[in-house]
């Protein structure tokens, strides 16, 4: 792989049924590093601008084009309904803010 290949990844946000507060990661596969994270301080689903800010502080940014995409995550057909989102992501230039 060249040094000018950029990798994309995919940003997840998520509840934690725990804490009821929203966290933002990048999925990091076939490595061992940690998965850079951000956890926001509010129960409120942070707006696309604070999860564009939250990337940027973790050294990523939305691939062209890219839109977060909803979905639902149940652990039991007739248990809650968890709200998931994900975006195509990739390594900002010049890494974290």
């Amino acid at each position: 792989m060249s040094d000018t290949t950029v990798r994309v990844h995919t940003a997840v946000l998520s509840v934690s049924s725990t804490t009821g507060t929203w966290r933002l990661f990048v999925g990091l596969l076939n490595t061992t590093d940690p998965w850079p994270e951000h956890v926001f301080s509010s129960s409120e689903i942070p707006t696309p601008a604070a999860r564009t800010a939250a990337l940027t502080l973790l050294g990523y940014e939305p691939t062209d084009g890219a839109e977060w995409e909803w979905s639902e995550d149940t652990a039991a057909a007739d248990g809650p309904v968890h709200l998931l989102s994900s975006m195509k992501v990739r390594e900002r230039t010049g890494g974290a803010a």
